[in-house]
């Protein structure tokens, strides 16, 4: 049995990557700080196979204990989010890039096989042909903190330490939606979903900008994918996580969301300064791993729409479903 050690396993994507994991009969320890509770772990807490370990990325000896043991490393922990990484930009620092280099040397003398580092498509920015596509060998344009560091600890993996033991990959997600045991309402889709079911409209600022989208169990089934993928088409190497057909601008996640949500007023207001917008080809990962998505952006509204729609939630402005 494989070891598993997922740093951010209670977080949007990491509950859903521990819940994968354990069904494809690993061993999993969740390390994280519970910054946001450990709700979303709960389910699964007496699972004979899952264990969990509360501690923060920044302190040694939660790293050391946290690796004892184990055979991978899925690195999610980090302060996600432009958002989130302005408004706290020293712990952005220390926990996406300096807790994050000695996670990964101190991995490397723990004997880690394989190291799957949570990277962003945001590092591509803005494109300069907004009529392209940009890909794995496109430039990288960070325009925010949470980018930079992203990009910063990238070429650390996939350049300085290219010749490291450790099986290290990178994986540059799309902006992530749709159901988790951590629900978070501060992402495109979801927001946009929520403010619709509760209100009947969604301001949208800018709705000429795109970007590419994938649903978070399609996020998390692709680190479980290069966990499993042969050593040589994933070390040192980085894959865009998505599906080439699933970018959209704003108004077309509107027009999404106006489909399957009667009388959905949208009110555009016209922006023509965006930091963000970029289409993303994620060709790569499709015809060297095999990576398919299992949903698409119209499965991800009517899930959030089922649980508005429930009355399940009742505090959905809640401050517990948002990372600022």
């Amino acid at each position: 049995m494989k070891k598993v050690l997922v740093t951010g396993g209670a977080g949007y994507i990491g509950s859903v990557l521990v819940r994968i994991l354990l069904e494809k009969g690993y061993y999993v320890r969740a390390l994280d700080s519970l910054k946001f509770g450990g709700d979303a772990l709960y389910a699964i807490s007496q699972d004979p196979n899952f264990e969990f370990m509360k501690g923060d990325i920044r302190n040694d000896g939660d790293i050391d204990r946290a690796l004892a043991g184990m055979d991978f490393v899925a690195h999610l922990a980090a302060i996600v989010g432009d958002p989130a990484c302005s408004k706290f930009a020293e712990e952005a620092n220390e926990v996406n890039w300096t807790a994050s280099v000695s996670l990964f040397e101190k991995a490397e003398k723990a004997g880690i096989k394989r190291f799957v580092f949570a990277s962003t498509c945001s590092n591509y920015g803005k494109m300069s042909d907004p009529n392209s596509y940009v890909d794995e060998n496109s430039e990288l344009r960070p325009v925010s903190l949470y980018a930079e560091l992203k990009v910063k600890f990238e070429n650390y993996l996939l350049q300085e330490r290219k010749d490291a033991k450790i099986c290290a990959t990178a994986l540059r997600f799309s902006t992530v939606y749709g159901y988790s045991p951590r629900i978070r309402f501060d992402l495109t889709v979801n927001e946009f979903t929520r403010n619709v079911c509760l209100t009947g409209e969604q301001e949208i600022w800018g709705p000429q900008f795109s970007r590419p989208y994938c649903h978070v169990d399609d996020l998390a089934r692709a680190v479980v994918l290069v966990l499993e993928a042969p050593v040589e088409k994933v070390k040192a190497n980085v894959f865009n996580v998505g599906d080439t057909t699933e970018n959209y601008s704003k108004r077309m996640l509107m027009e999404e969301i106006q489909k399957q949500i009667r009388d959905a007023k949208a009110i555009y207001v016209d922006k023509t300064e965006d930091p963000r917008d970029y289409r993303v080809n994620c060709d790569k990962i499709k015809n060297e791993l095999g990576f398919t998505i299992t949903k698409k952006v119209p499965d991800g509204i009517r899930e959030i729409a089922k649980l508005m729609q429930s009355g399940m939630i009742t505090d959905a402005y809640s401050q517990k479903f948002r990372n600022i």
